[in-house]
């Protein structure tokens, strides 16, 4: 995960860093941002070849719980 250094745009509160948990049948992940518009899958939900994925890091104020989320690539 990224470390930043920032203030809350809505407040100006400090921001730290964390994730959002992406809770699936028979378990958790973090959340995963990919290109292009969704496209159903028979098999699997979501068609994913070929598709760019990136972790999502977010971001949350101490202050008053505003969430900033980015998908950064390594």
């Amino acid at each position: 995960m990224i470390e930043r250094e920032h203030k809350c745009p809505k407040c100006s509160g400090t921001m730290e860093a964390g994730f959002v948990l992406d809770q699936t049948y028979g378990g958790v992940g973090q959340e995963t941002w990919a290109d292009g518009a969704p496209e159903r899958s028979v098999w699997t939900g979501l068609k994913l070849k070929n598709r760019q994925q990136l972790k999502v890091t977010t971001y949350r104020c101490s202050k008053c719980g505003f969430l900033e989320s980015y998908a950064l690539s390594a």
